[in-house]
């Protein structure tokens, strides 16, 4: 029987505890589970490619069973470099799923080999997203606790408090 190796890709700009969710969920599903973050310079991220990279193998230190890497281009031809065969996709609400369904659509015309999967956070995380948390942390909103300690401290840096 083949390992399960499955691929979670995503901006994480910043990784949030709805992410970690995911993760968490995950990497009890597959043999191997790699955090893919995405380059992709024409989101303008907030935070650098190394910076995500950074972040996510500090939250992440203590999982050895999760690789963290990083992609740029197609997510499919990224996932069949890897010899993976899975996308692990984190769902929030019906309105991720209309997304999250087109794309995984795409995926599957472009490598019939992949199978997307998609993962429920925790109800805790659905009001969470990286983008919203960007937006409280830029007016100085409170966000400990809705996003791992190391971010928390980076997003204060980053907007000066």
């Amino acid at each position: 029987m083949r390992e399960t190796i499955a691929i979670y890709p995503g901006t994480f700009d910043p990784i949030t505890n709805g992410h970690l969710s995911i993760l968490n969920r995950a990497s009890k599903i597959f043999d191997r589970l790699t955090i893919a973050i995405l380059n992709n310079p024409r989101k303008a991220p907030l935070f650098s490619i190394e910076e995500r990279l950074e972040m996510m193998r500090d939250v992440l230190k203590s999982r050895p069973d999760v690789e963290v890497d990083f992609f740029d281009g197609l997510l499919v031809d990224y996932v069949a470099s890897k010899e993976a065969h899975v996308i692990v996709r984190g769902i929030r609400a019906m309105s991720d799923f209309e997304l999250e369904f087109q794309l995984a659509l795409m995926n599957r015309k472009l490598n019939r080999e992949i199978e997307s999967v998609f993962l429920m956070t925790d109800y805790k995380w659905f009001y969470i997203s990286s983008t919203i948390i960007k937006e409280a942390a830029s007016f100085g909103g409170e966000i400990a606790g809705l996003v791992p300690p190391v971010v928390c401290r980076k997003l204060k840096e980053k907007y000066g408090y």
